[in-house]
């Protein structure tokens, strides 16, 4: 129980950074790309297992942190093209809505717990997710309602990272290999971003600031963390994925709102509210009743 509420915690501190971002008009790109160069120098740096570059290509989990590492930079990308097309809001509940995919593996695959109980709480963390973030709608520009190929692209992609993350950390990595397993993802993302950085140089659109690293390096460190204490949470004894899944994704979104609150003034309306009460309940029937 407590890798998951660190994972909730650290995750939930990524909003502020981001959040930070805007107010200090940090390049989002380059800072993601950064974080994603310094997450995997920590992951190499903090392996309590010796790091061999030139035999991880033949770890028994390469070919799955290849995938993630390009769903990794992929569904970031996704998800700003959702944020600009159809709002913040869209791409928020789409993403975090993917819950439902990492549940229904885990009852599925893992033959998880499953009753009218955590049927009931899982249906709540959707209805929570959906309340507690219509405030983002405010001040963007949402696009048009029958575009729905970039918010499904988001919940599919977020949903396949979490279940992917699931299946080959208790698979294929070995006892102390989660810093490696991890590192490998984020660099094998580093370098598909730094390619795109790249491009864009090329066709000159790139703008180069120092405090764009800066911003990189903040948010690289919680980013690494938040992965690695959600894999330890996913590999607890006596916690279902499917609960894991469930408690996460509803924590960071409740979490992440009270921040926005108590750190940045942002007003919440009665339907957020509610969502905030809504998503307690949730977790507490599926914690203690899944």
């Amino acid at each position: 129980m407590i890798y998951l509420v660190i994972s909730i915690a650290i995750s939930s501190t990524l909003f502020v950074i981001f959040k930070l971002f805007e107010i200090f008009k940090i390049d989002t790109l380059q800072a993601i790309v950064v974080n994603y160069l310094v997450a995997a120098i920590l992951g190499f740096y903090l392996s309590e297992l010796p790091v061999n570059i030139a035999e991880i290509t033949h770890q028994s989990w390469f070919i799955g942190a290849l995938i993630l590492g390009v769903l990794f930079i992929t569904v970031f990308h996704l998800m700003a093209v959702t944020s600009q097309r159809n709002g913040l809001s869209v791409a928020s509940v789409a993403s975090k809505m993917s819950l439902i995919i990492g549940v229904i593996f885990g009852i599925v695959y893992y033959k998880e717990n499953f009753n009218y109980i955590k049927i009931v709480g899982i249906v709540l963390a959707l209805l929570a997710v959906y309340l507690t973030s219509i405030k983002k709608a405010r001040g963007t520009t949402g696009g048009s309602r029958s575009d729905f190929l970039f918010p499904l692209l988001v919940f599919l992609g977020s949903g396949c990272i979490d279940t992917s993350l699931k299946f080959i950390e208790t698979s294929y990595v070995q006892e102390g290999g989660v810093p490696i397993f991890s590192a490998t993802i984020f660099a094998i993302a580093f370098l598909l971003g730094f390619i795109f950085v790249i491009i864009k140089m090329v066709r000159g659109i790139f703008t180069f600031h120092y405090k764009n690293i800066l911003g990189g390096i903040i948010l690289g460190i919680p980013n690494y963390f938040s992965i690695v204490y959600l894999l330890k949470a996913l590999g607890t004894d006596g916690i279902e994925s499917s609960t894991a899944f469930t408690v996460n994704n509803v924590g960071i979104v409740v979490l992440s709102t009270l921040l926005g609150l108590f750190l940045f003034h942002e007003r919440l309306s009665l339907k957020n509210w509610l969502g905030i009460f809504t998503a307690v309940l949730s977790v507490y029937l599926v914690f203690y009743y899944g």
